[in-house]
């Protein structure tokens, strides 16, 4: 009897992975999970036997918030510009117009194949100097969001051709324009399929954002760089960073378990 309670705190069988974990177990297995990560990380520490430098790193504490910050801004300005370019991106990949299929295509292309930090590099140095414009924040921002919204536009095509045809086919016969056909047939199921892998793309565009210290931005890696170039206190930085940064993608990770319950329905 015993052992059947152990297994039902700590074991769900198949048939009941679909339902209702009461919060009680949910909790205990969380705790669990920290725990055994607690302990990991304080045996790999315990045997670097590193000594600690936390009070001339504070000092500097005025530098990480404002790395901080920066990231935050530059993190949800390119999350929403970005979004928006792989929208219309995917839209024009279904265009009746063949020269917005191949722009869109070689975007899409040209932007995968490339690494970040070339295409941060080339679009400051290079484009923005061309245009005599100077603005490294800007263009940091910019950089991202065509970096990601290539990524953004494949997931969401992904998630519209997901549809069947033979909905789109009843749209037509019901009389649906094609705005119609998007807003009340395609996106709501879409959405539902395109959010984990949203997910996923957001959290890493907040970063990447760390690619931008090549064009001296101040945003948060780079700025924990120069503290820890100054106080040699590698771990007493980095970790702090890290920190930051779940802080910044978590909620991203939340808010999107939220809509997928949301937004979950049968078809």
């Amino acid at each position: 009897m015993n052992t059947r309670r152990v297994r039902s705190w700590l074991w769900i069988s198949p048939d009941e992975r679909n339902k209702p974990v009461p919060w009680q177990v949910v909790c205990l297995n969380w705790a669990l999970a920290f725990f055994l990560l607690a302990l990991v990380c304080f045996f790999s520490f315990a045997q670097l036997r590193y000594n600690w430098n936390w009070v001339t790193v504070a000092a500097y504490s005025n530098f990480f918030w404002r790395g901080w910050w920066n990231t935050l801004k530059i993190s949800v300005l390119a999350l929403v510009l970005s979004t928006f370019i792989g929208l219309l991106a995917a839209l024009a990949r279904n265009s009746g117009l063949l020269v917005l299929r191949a722009l869109s295509r070689l975007y899409v292309e040209l932007v995968r194949g490339t690494p970040l930090l070339v295409q941060i590099s080339f679009a400051f140095y290079v484009v923005a100097d061309a245009f005599r414009f100077q603005d490294r924040f800007a263009v940091g921002i910019l950089t991202l969001s065509l970096f990601s919204g290539a990524f953004i536009s494949e997931i969401i095509r992904g998630g519209i051709e997901s549809i069947g045809a033979s909905q789109l086919e009843s749209a037509r016969a019901i009389g649906l324009t094609r705005w119609q056909t998007y807003r009340y047939v395609i996106f709501p199921q879409a959405i539902r399929v395109i959010l984990p892998a949203l997910a996923g793309m957001f959290a890493n565009l907040i970063k990447d954002s760390s690619l931008l210290s090549v064009i001296s931005i101040e945003e948060f890696t780079w700025n924990a760089q120069q503290v820890s170039a100054l106080t040699y206190s590698n771990f007493e930085c980095y970790i702090p960073l890290a920190i930051g940064y779940l802080v910044l993608t978590l909620p991203i990770t939340l808010w999107t378990r939220w809509l997928e319950k949301r937004t979950r329905y049968e078809t």
